[in-house]
């Protein structure tokens, strides 16, 4: 006659660590990302038709935000001007044989934030994000995608930081 104990079950160790994770969280101040609180209703972008950084914007606004994009500018509380996108790679050093060994690539954004009174909510400002990548022209092709890979990461930084700088956007007094 043995009885075997086996322990807490599968389930019941899922529920304990279900709680102990929500209790972790909840005490760190963690929240699930969600809508942000933009100060206006409606907004107008405007961009140069290269710019997918204005591209990723407008999703993250219609899925991210109570704010609604507005298809004229006139229609819109605000107008947010993309003026300008750069990428750019500069050369941070070059090996003993001459050959470039690592770059900074750099992403420029300039925008301004205005109502359709043309008063500024933000003056005419430049974001610019960076990061240092190595080269080795023996592997161009996967440097290239790593690049592309780069650019990319900085663009959508620069969208949530965009998102952060019009949720602290003021109307001019």
């Amino acid at each position: 006659m043995s009885h075997s104990n086996r322990g807490p079950s599968c389930a019941t160790c899922a529920a304990l660590v279900l709680i102990l994770v929500a209790a972790t969280t909840a005490g760190c101040g963690f929240h699930p990302s969600g809508y942000v609180s933009l100060p206006f209703q409606s907004v107008y972008i405007s961009a140069p038709a290269y710019s997918s950084f204005a591209g990723e914007l407008r999703r993250y606004i219609a899925s991210g935000s109570k704010a609604t994009l507005a298809p004229r500018r006139e229609e819109a509380d605000v107008v947010l001007e993309i003026i300008n996108e750069q990428e750019e790679a500069q050369i941070l050093s070059i090996s003993v044989a001459g050959r470039v060994s690592e770059f900074q690539l750099r992403y420029r954004v300039s925008y301004r934030l205005h109502d359709s009174r043309d008063r500024d909510w933000i003056p005419v400002t430049q974001m610019l994000l960076h990061r240092d990548m190595t080269y080795d022209d023996q592997a161009v092709l996967a440097k290239q995608n790593e690049q592309d890979l780069l650019f990319q990461d900085m663009r959508t930084d620069a969208v949530r930081q965009m998102i952060r700088r019009l949720s602290a956007a003021h109307a001019p007094a």
